[in-house]
């Protein structure tokens, strides 16, 4: 037996069509004395989705947002160029939540050698977790968060995992602002020390 969901979700814009339909129609009604149907607007059941339909309009919203931020980070300089690897995931027991990988680069970071590392979006946020669970205490407080990890390949060699020898157990930032986020991204991709000058000085 499949358990219920924990959420459901509906068509909200369909639905607000037809309550504006119905407003228009009984504001008429009111002006000429004549009720007139308009279309679909008689009906106020909403349209309730399920969760592979709000993970697919879900996934296109990251992907969307993934792709102009690529765009904003190679704007910046024309030294600084990183590849555009957009892909997406939501949550399966909350398909409104989900994260979009944008690019991914190596760098050398202080006292190590270079580094592969991953950079990411969600839009919602989270403390990352050390273990297997990565996202924990999902929080309302912010709608955004970015996120680099760094990473390596995993044994088998056909995927890749977090190098939690690197940074803070493999973050290399968490943040819920997007121009603090923009300036790590750029200081990682930076070649020399005085482009990271003008990076840190945004």
């Amino acid at each position: 037996m499949q358990p219920t969901p924990k959420y459901r979700y509906y068509d909200a814009t369909a639905y607000k069509r037809a309550q504006s339909a119905r407003s228009v129609a009984y504001t008429d009604f009111l002006r000429t004395g004549r009720l007139e149907k308009r279309g679909d607007w008689s009906r106020t059941d909403k349209r309730y989705m399920s969760y592979r339909e709000v993970a697919e309009q879900t996934g296109k919203k990251l992907e969307t947002a993934g792709n102009l931020t690529h765009a904003r980070i190679n704007g910046f300089h024309k030294t600084i160029r990183f590849p555009k690897v957009v892909f997406h995931r939501t949550l399966a027991a909350m398909p409104h939540l989900g994260y979009c990988h944008v690019t991914l680069s190596r760098t050398r970071l202080a006292r190590q050698e270079d580094i592969q590392w991953s950079f990411y979006m969600a839009n919602f946020y989270a403390e990352i977790g050390e273990g297997e669970r990565f996202f924990e205490a999902i929080s309302p407080k912010f709608s955004r968060m970015y996120f680099a990890v760094a990473t390596s390949p995993a044994k088998g060699g056909d995927r890749l995992e977090i190098n939690r020898s690197v940074g803070d157990y493999g973050i290399l930032f968490h943040t819920h602002d997007p121009k603090e986020a923009m300036k790590n991204v750029l200081l990682l991709g930076a070649r020399n020390e005085q482009l990271r000058q003008i990076i840190r000085a945004i």
